[in-house]
């Protein structure tokens, strides 16, 4: 390469380096508005506190949290993915173990739980192996259904696959949600223009069940749950969670956001059995999991001003309704210096 050329190409990478600098997400100030993972974790909402933290060391990426509908004060979790058991714990509210069940089937990428009442009336437990580390290359995903143990022991029991495909291609996900009010089941892709997918109203074991894209969601989900009567859903992100009314169904109307206490890598979300709190929990080894009281204007139904977390297409609506503001004249700009680099380096180059 000749020296002027060289020196091109230097000045191109200085170029577009400085684009993004430039271009960078903004902090958020005091209002606790811009960058795209506001709201950020933080302390939590005012009463916000460690309900317990997970005792067993093979716990140690606790994906998804769900309370049982057999046994008071239980919480069923699990881990996400690698070279670990395909095995659902049962803990109880000092966070020790209680039973250990494992499935007889093999663990891909196992990122929620939650308990349902099944077909016969009793409840069962689905593990959403819905997680896709490689972009949504996985033709297909699934979810694993098995009635909650009578009795709280270590057992191994095969569940009952359920297949999935996505109408408009494949995604990765760690949200799953079932509404309690008629059993219908919603996953909830994590992308920057993730989506809630609607399963069929009735899941068949025996084919395959398409995902349709229904509503847009949050930046990067990492959970979602039902109340328990199903007149609101949560999804949560890494830094902060949504809440919606689901009256008249999903979607449904945003109540609002609220930023949930800080964590190395927050991936689960529950309603509390009394539907008054959330319960999040983050990966790791004795991880905690918190109770999250929610206030009056996400009990009542009530949609109030509070925006929720954006969306990509919140976002760049947000650009444009700026007038101009913000990260786009950063990006024009450097788009032009770009183009006058390059068009310097062929130049160079023919000479050269």
């Amino acid at each position: 390469m000749t020296r002027p050329l060289a020196l091109a190409v230097a000045a191109l990478l200085v170029a577009a380096s400085a684009v993004p600098a430039s271009a960078s997400t903004t902090e958020p100030g005091d209002d606790g508005t811009g960058g795209l993972d506001y709201p950020r974790g933080g302390e939590g909402p005012e009463g916000s506190e460690t309900a317990f933290t997970l005792q067993d060391p093979g716990i140690a990426e606790s994906s998804g949290i769900a309370p049982s509908q057999l046994h008071e004060g239980v919480w069923w979790t699990h881990n996400d993915s690698g070279p670990i058991a395909p095995e659902v714990y049962a803990v109880n509210e000092e966070g020790e173990t209680l039973a250990t069940i494992t499935l007889a089937v093999q663990l891909r990428d196992w990122e929620a739980i939650t308990v349902t009442e099944g077909a016969d009336g009793a409840p069962a437990v689905l593990v959403g192996d819905i997680g896709d580390n490689f972009g949504g290359s996985w033709p297909n995903v699934s979810v694993l259904r098995f009635p909650e143990p009578a009795t709280l022991a270590d057992a191994t029991v095969e569940p009952e696959e359920i297949t999935l495909t996505y109408a408009d291609g494949g995604r990765d996900a760690e949200s799953m949600m079932v509404d309690p009010r008629d059993g219908r089941l919603y996953v909830v892709s994590k992308e920057f223009s993730g989506g809630v997918y609607a399963a069929p109203e009735e899941l068949d074991p025996a084919g395959v069940n398409t995902l349709e894209r229904i509503d847009s969601a949050p930046l990067f989900a990492t959970d979602a749950a039902f109340a328990p009567d199903g007149s609101r859903y949560v999804i949560r992100t890494y830094w902060g969670a949504n809440v919606y009314d689901a009256t008249e169904g999903v979607p449904g109307a945003s109540l609002g956001s609220l930023e949930l206490p800080e964590s190395d890598q927050g991936e689960s979300i529950a309603f509390t059995p009394d539907g008054t709190a959330l319960m999040a929990g983050t990966e790791g080894v004795n991880a905690p999991v918190w109770r999250v009281p929610l206030e009056e204007r996400y009990l009542s139904g009530e949609p109030t001003e509070a925006e929720p977390e954006p969306t990509q297409e919140s976002e760049a609506d947000a650009e444009a309704d700026s007038g101009g503001g913000g990260a786009l004249p950063f990006i024009l700009g450097g788009v032009v210096v770009a183009a006058l680099v390059i068009g310097g380096i062929v130049l160079l180059a023919r000479r050269g």
